[in-house]
């Protein structure tokens, strides 16, 4: 275990978690920062700031720093990150911590080195970065360090990672750009070609966790009213909807997230594939939660899957796990020193 002050974060492209050692996860916000156009000043951040999104004056705009799992803007997400940082560990922490930040399979060395400029420049003494499929599978409860296979699907915000890990590594993997947002992106378009009624991202949202689905239920009668502005009259109007109409809007998306899953099983070793029939695939993510994907991905794979207990912490737990247990999985961790 690395000595001094450890946190865990979880960078994600919806939202931000941080683990801190001894006290566990103590903050869950959206990342989003509030500023203001022409000064700009910083208004609000997190919490704050995504109650401001499509509510906002000219002067006022509302970013996203990260997009599809990785930094879209360092600047802002510098800022974003202190303001957690100050928030989690105290307002003026003298001691600067080490961090470890996760980051999709498939980025770049670029992009890894965005990361990590970014996490010393909101305060970082030592920064680390480890990939997320290896992070969710630590936080689920998995134990990667025997010789057996175990795959893990993470479906974040921006991105969903795939993986099959043993020996404290991951064997094959794939990462598609198809997650929470994409999800959203997808309703909001099928809400104006249906209904011809612009909604926007917290609408489709909101929608989306009230009766989104990803694979049919017996009885489906839940609806869910979604407000808008009609496109042709451009007056606000109403229309109500339920999962068959929401699944219809999801199918391509869940597509691509079956296919990388197959892609990956394609090219994982028979023996290891036997430990996945055993074992079955787990889900982790806030996309997991979508009502039906382990269903989804059974009938998609044949194979059992299942949700991990609390899906959207398990990133945030397994970068501690990972901490405390450096040694164990220091070749997997790449690292910046101030």
């Amino acid at each position: 275990m690395i000595g001094g002050r450890n946190v865990g974060i979880d960078l994600g492209t919806c939202s931000v978690l941080v683990f801190v050692s001894g006290k566990g996860i103590v903050l869950r916000e959206p990342s989003v920062i509030a500023r203001h156009v022409e000064t700009r000043e910083v208004l609000a951040v997190g919490k704050e700031a995504r109650r401001m999104v499509g509510r906002t004056p000219g002067s006022i705009v509302t970013v996203n720093p990260l997009m599809e799992g990785v930094i879209n803007d360092i600047e802002v997400t510098e800022i974003m990150l202190r303001h957690f940082l100050r928030k989690s560990l105290g307002s003026t922490f003298v001691f600067k911590p080490t961090l470890l930040l996760c980051v999709p399979a498939a980025v770049t060395s670029v992009e890894r080195r965005a990361v990590l400029q970014a996490g010393l420049a909101a305060g970082g003494r030592r920064v680390y970065l480890i990939e997320e499929p290896l992070a969710a599978a630590l936080g689920a409860g998995i134990d990667i360090t025997a010789p057996r296979g175990h795959m893990i699907v993470d479906i974040g915000g921006g991105t969903t990672d795939i993986a099959v890990l043993s020996l404290n590594g991951i064997v094959t993997g794939t990462s598609t750009r198809i997650g929470g947002n994409a999800f959203d992106d997808a309703i909001i378009r099928h809400i104006r070609r249906e209904y011809t009624i612009f909604i926007g991202e917290s609408t489709a949202e909101q929608a989306k966790m009230a009766v989104g689905s990803a694979h049919a239920e017996a009885n489906e009668t839940c609806r869910y009213e979604v407000r808008g502005r009609d496109a042709i009259t451009g007056l606000p109007r109403s229309v109500t909807v339920g999962s068959a109409d929401l699944r219809a809007a999801l199918r391509e998306s869940l597509d691509l997230i079956s296919y990388a899953i197959r892609q990956v099983l394609d090219r994982t070793p028979p023996e290891l594939l036997g430990d996945i029939i055993d074992r079955g695939i787990i889900l982790t993510g806030g996309g997991a939660l979508l009502k039906g994907m382990a269903e989804l991905v059974k009938d998609d794979t044949g194979l059992p899957a299942h949700v991990a207990e609390d899906p959207i912490s398990c990133v945030a737990r397994g970068t501690m796990i990972a901490l405390e247990n450096f040694d164990l999985y220091k070749e997997h961790i790449e690292g910046l020193t101030h």
